[in-house]
């Protein structure tokens, strides 16, 4: 069998795609196609290796840049002594990753838990649904307009977008869908800075009779297990809650004994500049899943972490839930890696991740007052986003936001004089905010680059 790399062209590549691959995934949500060939730090390379930078990052899939050396080593340790194992066994890496995991959330959030495995985020807010089940005994849940938590059966009951569901029937227990407080575009019409949380006062309005349907006040009892949530909406949009919101909310759910469960998948890793974006609002979880960048991408793994009283052995036995792939030592390996560089560089993480982020906010604020088709900008961290609007400021202007995006990949930027591409992801309610989501090391340069190609995209179609 002959070892020569097989290389294949552009065209070869599309027309093998176009008659043999499903279209029901994301990629063509876009007619025309980039083929990339290569990727490393901050850059995706094409078939002509013209450098693109990566504003997306696999949907924050990979904080630690393309090809991080220290992990991929990791990976490679990993195949050459135990590539695979049944999940029904214990082995050190499952184990040592779960430690450092439940020690992190300890010493953030002063909670003893336990961490339970499986292949990605969607599959452990299934695990997580199904947690809160157990100990409540209560199927329904609610969730926010404009929150995502997955594709599968289960998760789509508690993501908002009904085009997720509609075309595989009805789906029973779907959650009751509560406003994020969405402060551009508040669905109350109010001003953040004189409302008062008035979307929390809201939401507690829900209990103050039995004829809203959620709760009995004779018995105390509440139809609904758990709230979940995304720290900051990622789908959505990266909509950032106001800094109070989740606490007072949070009060409430306590006064009637709803458990709180945090979605992490996106938000997590450090994305914000904290391990858990939770971290930046001041309140602890009662269940939490992460996904994407614990691997750095490197392989599918998520978990699920909750406070003992939830998931100890007696209540959550062995069964519960269960995956071939659950703990899979290529994944647990990169993972430890992953969190052991967290650990190490916590304080370098943080500190550079706020000023580069606000360095970025500041760039893009800039954007704000030059182009009248940027609504808003907004961002933590290096959770980032511009939302795109007609010349009023306020329109949704998702075609305008479509063409940006597609530009970008066209690979025909410029930038110190040479020929570059740039990635980005849109999102939102309307789909007309771009996300921008750099890897963590983004150097200072790559700040100045990512905002001069923005420049020129906007400057080729706005205004």
């Amino acid at each position: 069998m002959s070892d020569t790399k097989l290389l294949l062209s552009d065209s070869e590549i599309k027309a093998l795609d176009a008659e043999y691959c499903s279209w029901g995934d994301t990629v063509h949500y876009h007619d025309e196609q980039t083929i990339f060939r290569n990727c490393e730090g901050s850059y995706m390379y094409d078939s002509k290796d013209t450098p693109y930078l990566d504003l997306q990052m696999w949907y924050s899939s990979c904080n630690l840049g393309y090809k991080n050396k220290r992990i991929l080593n990791a990976v490679i340790d990993q195949y050459q002594t135990m590539p695979q194992i049944s999940s029904r066994f214990v082995y050190d890496y499952k184990a040592l990753l779960a430690e450092k995991i439940a020690k992190a959330n300890l010493k953030r959030y002063g909670l003893k838990g336990r961490v339970q495995f499986n292949v990605g985020g969607a599959q452990v807010n299934e695990d997580m649904l199904k947690l809160i089940r157990n100990y409540t005994k209560k199927p329904r849940m609610f969730a926010f307009m404009g929150g995502y938590h997955g594709r599968t059966i289960g998760t789509t009951a508690v993501t908002s977008s009904y085009r997720y569901r509609e075309h595989f029937g009805h789906i029973s227990d779907t959650a009751h869908f509560v406003p994020f407080p969405y402060c551009f575009r508040c669905p109350y019409e109010k001003k953040c800075e004189n409302c008062d949380l008035y979307c929390v006062k809201q939401f507690a309005k829900l209990f103050e009779s039995e004829y809203h349907g959620v709760y009995d006040a004779n018995t105390r009892d509440c139809e609904f297990g758990g709230f979940i949530a995304e720290p900051i909406l990622g789908t959505g949009g990266y909509i950032i809650p106001p800094k109070n919101y989740f606490k007072e909310l949070k009060k409430v759910l306590d006064e009637f004994n709803i458990l709180f469960m945090v979605d992490e998948v996106q938000m997590g890793c450090f994305r914000t500049g904290k391990l858990w974006a939770m971290e930046h609002f001041g309140v602890k979880p009662d269940a939490m899943t992460f996904a994407k960048s614990i691997t750095n991408g490197m392989n599918p793994l998520a978990g699920m972490w909750a406070k003992e009283e939830l998931i100890n052995p007696k209540v959550f036995p062995a069964g519960r839930t269960h995956s071939t792939y659950a703990a899979n030592p290529i994944g647990t390996r990169a993972g430890y890696e992953v969190m052991s560089i967290f650990e190490e560089q916590q304080e370098v993480l943080e500190r550079e991740i706020a000023r580069k982020g606000e360095k970025f906010l500041e760039g893009l604020k800039t954007l704000e007052k030059k182009y009248k088709n940027i609504g808003t900008v907004n961002g933590l961290g290096f959770a980032l986003s511009i939302e795109v609007t007609e010349k009023d400021g306020f329109t949704p202007a998702k075609k305008l936001c479509d063409d940006i995006i597609e530009a970008g990949l066209r690979g025909n930027l410029t930038y110190n004089g040479k020929k570059c591409g740039l990635i980005l992801n849109n999102g939102g309610y309307y789909k007309n905010i771009i996300t921008i989501v750099p890897q963590l090391y983004i150097t200072d340069e790559e700040i100045d680059m990512a905002l001069e190609l923005i420049d020129q995209l906007f400057m080729r179609f706005a205004n």
